[in-house]
């Protein structure tokens, strides 16, 4: 079902919206001057806006195929997250003039589209950063504060089918045909082998809430910190992948994107995770299934790019922006077993509590 769904949503090609009717809807619904630029998109229209006051927006047109439950489940999110007053960097809901969270976008011989408007985040992407142990630290302890201010939110639009969600990785095997490498086509086999018989069925027994479960390089936004340096998180941006799902599902995505080289390539994740730890604690089931999901992350991202290079090549780059870290990381793990990086986890972050 993850399958046939998300292929629909990123197979049905959006109208396109040209720069002067993005300004007209911003103008006509929301009344603001502003000027747009087109930004790339998986599934929906979006464009930056700049205000002539300096302020800037972020406009997104809905695929046509996209449930609106889940458009709705998206935006209650925010709209939770500003009522819960948290001192998050995540964007704001713009109302229209009409005192509503999106409206519907109905043009001539095309289908119905949602419209929404967000408040657009400053900051660096962390896609182009180095990072150092610091800003690892800071982002776990960023994207844990994310999470304890989703605690408690419910929403019947959470989605079931989601193709990047963790819980339905298994469902995933048809599209590994689309990886050309034999070798690599066996690596991620053994993942979703382990996922399916082993991981999983301990993670659905674990706490479970909405999670953000997109928190990539791309993003993240940093900005300096009182030195200086650009080691602060900034902005949690594009909260489209959001599903109800075990928590530990949050950390080990995220987690993913923080793989090192060489011997000690599971150091920067375990900086990664003692920030997070320290704002929101782990428990030990947790932290024994965290490497296989990491793993179950990157497998995603590998099957996932390479199936949608087939459905659209014109947009290889972008697709494939984060697949060369996760086939790189995939082949590091392979040098630890699940019980000796659950050992190392353990050991870093007992460590890390003491004072």
């Amino acid at each position: 079902m993850a399958l046939q769904q998300t292929s629909t949503v990123l197979s049905t090609p959006a109208p396109p919206v040209f720069k002067a009717r993005a300004e007209a809807i911003i103008r006509d619904h929301y009344g603001l001057d502003v000027e747009a630029f087109p930004l790339i998109g998986e599934r929906d229209s979006n464009f930056r806006l700049h205000a002539g006051d300096g302020s800037e927006f972020l406009l997104k047109i809905v695929n046509p195929a996209e449930d609106v439950s889940v458009t709705d489940f998206q935006t209650e999110a925010l709209l939770h997250l500003a009522r819960g007053g948290a001192d998050l960097p995540v964007p704001r809901v713009v109302r229209t003039q009409a005192g509503e969270a999106y409206f519907w976008l109905r043009e001539p011989d095309q289908q119905p589209r949602l419209v929404r408007v967000l408040t657009y985040l400053p900051g660096t992407p962390l896609a182009k950063l180095e990072r150092g142990p610091t800003l690892r630290r800071n982002l776990g302890a960023g994207l844990a504060r994310l999470d304890r201010a989703l605690d408690g939110f419910e929403h019947a639009g959470s989605p079931t089918d989601l193709l990047w969600d963790l819980t339905h990785a298994p469902s995933l095997r048809p599209l590994v045909v689309h990886i050309e490498d034999e070798d690599r086509r066996g690596l991620v086999i053994a993942v979703l082998d382990r996922l399916e018989t082993h991981t999983l069925p301990l993670t659905a027994g674990l706490r479970t809430q909405v999670i953000h479960n997109d928190f990539n390089p791309s993003n993240i936004l940093v900005g300096p910190g009182s030195d200086g340096a650009l080691d602060q998180l900034a902005g949690i941006i594009d909260f489209g992948d959001m599903v109800r799902a075990p928590l530990i599902n949050e950390v080990g995505v995220s987690a993913s994107y923080h793989i090192g080289e060489g011997a000690g390539f599971l150091e920067p994740v375990k900086e990664f995770v003692a920030g997070y730890n320290r704002v929101l604690p782990l428990a030990d089931e947790e932290i024994t299934c965290l490497f296989d999901l990491i793993q179950g992350r990157m497998t995603l991202t590998a099957i996932i790019t390479a199936w949608r290079c087939t459905l659209e090549p014109e947009n290889r780059d972008y697709i494939l922006r984060n697949a060369g870290r996760a086939w790189a990381g995939l082949a590091a793990a392979r040098s630890l077993s699940p019980a000796q990086a659950a050992d190392e986890f353990h050991l870093y972050l007992s460590k890390d509590r003491l004072p």
